[in-house]
C-alpha cells in the first residue's frame, strides 16, 4: 500500500470522532482499529538504567547487566525483577534497541546487546587516559514472541554509574508483523 494513502487512512481513523471506533485499516497484514493502536495490544516500551553503582566489574565471565531504574515499561515485557534484567517481545514484530555505557577510559569498556544468547552489536573503549567517557550504540531487529534481548557486560570490562545515571537500556515495538 502506497504511503500517502496509508497516512490518508490514519487521518482518517483518528479524525472522525464518530465512525473512528469502527473504521478498519490493514497495516501490514493486521487489521486495526483506533481501539487497537491505542489500548495495551500495541503497547511495548521500556526505558531503564544501572543507578548508582560506582564502579561495576570487573568479572571472570560475561555478566547480564541488571537495570534497576525503570523508567517506562509499557507492556511490562521489561523484567528488572529476575536478577537477570531481560526484554521478552511480547509480539512477533520489529523493535528498536539502545544501551549506552560509561566507565573512567583508563579501564577497558566492553558491552554487549544480545538477543537469544547471539551477540548482535557492542559498545567498546579502549584505555586511553584517565577521564570519563561514554558511548552507545543502537540496533533495530526483528524478534519473534519470545525472544529475548538483553545487554552484558564482557569478562574483565567495567562501567561506571552514579546519580547521573550514564547507562541506560531502552527498547520498543515499532511495529508488528
Amino acid at each position: 500500500m502506497p504511503r500517502n494513502i496509508l497516512y490518508s487512512l490514519l487521518l482518517l481513523l483518528f479524525s472522525c470522532d464518530c465512525i473512528a471506533e469502527v473504521c478498519v485499516i490493514i497495516v501490514y497484514g493486521y487489521f486495526l482499529t483506533k481501539h487497537d493502536l491505542i489500548h495495551t495490544k500495541f503497547k511495548v516500551a521500556f526505558g531503564a538504567t544501572l543507578g548508582s553503582t560506582g564502579n561495576f566489574g570487573p568479572f571472570n565471565s560475561p555478566v547480564t547487566l541488571v537495570y534497576n531504574n525503570v523508567y517506562v515499561n509499557e507492556g511490562s515485557a521489561y523484567n528488572p525483577n529476575t536478577g537477570v534484567c531481560i526484554f521478552t517481545a511480547p509480539v512477533k514484530g520489529a523493535y528498536f534497541f539502545s544501551f549506552s555505557g560509561h566507565n573512567c577510559s583508563s579501564k577497558v569498556l566492553n558491552l554487549g546487546l544480545f538477543k537469544n544468547g547471539e551477540q548482535m552489536v557492542i559498545v567498546f573503549n579502549h584505555p586511553l587516559g584517565d577521564h570519563y567517557e561514554s558511548t552507545a550504540n543502537s540496533v533495530s531487529l526483528t524478534l519473534e514472541k519470545g525472544d529475548r534481548v538483553y545487554v552484558r557486560l564482557r569478562e574483565t570490562s567495567w562501567v561506571f554509574d552514579n546519580y547521573s545515571h550514564h547507562n541506560s537500556f531502552v527498547g520498543h515495538l515499532l511495529f508488528p508483523l
